[in-house]
């Protein structure tokens, strides 16, 4: 059973800069909408495919992106800008009446999120959205419609949950809810409520706390 992890937050709360200490030879950035990283690498290159020899792929197809996750041989695999996939898919099918289109996009989203959390053991996967406030102040992963966002609720799918915040220009994650978001982490993984926006040290804290850097010790030695 692999980790996965959803990284929400506002545009422009550096959840994309948070890739930046990653090593690229280990991942797969799914991004979600053609843009160029908020950060300088010469590292990250585009291909069509992840067997290729690239890291970085480009689709907003939730058959493809479930796809890639089955078959990626990286470590770590990042969706970027997930809620694009959701609105891109709406807007594609805007034409349609009744309610069909929204079971097909909650029916997507429930694959990938189930998919992202069946992978092998030593795998981790970080979806990266957006973030909604209801009438009640309430925060949570930004979809188009209920359908998502009360039938298959998507925050119960990750064992982890972090959210991008600023404060006083500071970038942080916040690891566990303030009462009115939806961040959660396993008991000790985490020294404190708010941590360095890296996903680097979030990754190493998740691979100490699960031992995943033993699991991929003893793969290599029974290889």
């Amino acid at each position: 059973m692999s980790i996965e992890t959803l990284v929400l937050g506002k545009s422009g709360s550096s959840k994309s800069t948070s890739l930046r200490n990653l090593d690229p030879e280990k991942l797969l950035l799914i991004q979600c909408i053609s843009k160029p990283l908020p950060f300088r690498s010469s590292d990250w290159k585009l291909c069509t495919n992840a067997q290729d020899g690239g890291n970085r792929i480009r689709t907003d197809n939730s058959t493809k992106i479930e796809q890639i996750l089955k078959k990626s041989p990286h470590e770590i695999v990042v969706i970027d800008d997930y809620q694009s996939v959701l609105v891109n898919e709406l807007m594609n099918r805007s034409s349609e009446r009744g309610y069909d289109k929204f079971t097909d996009i909650g029916k997507n989203a429930w694959s990938i999120f189930n998919t992202a959390g069946a992978l092998d053991e030593h795998r981790r996967v970080y979806i990266l959205a957006h973030t909604q406030t209801d009438d009640f102040g309430n925060i949570r992963m930004k979809t188009v419609g209920k359908m998502v966002d009360q039938t298959i609720v998507p925050e119960g799918y990750f064992t982890i949950v972090l959210r991008a915040v600023v404060n006083n220009g500071n970038y942080r994650f916040s690891t566990q809810t303030n009462g009115q978001d939806c961040c959660k982490s396993s008991m000790g993984i985490f020294s404190e409520t708010l941590v360095d926006n890296d996903l680097k040290a979030i990754d190493d804290a998740i691979c100490s706390y699960y031992g995943i850097n033993n699991i991929q010790m003893i793969k290599e030695k029974t290889a």
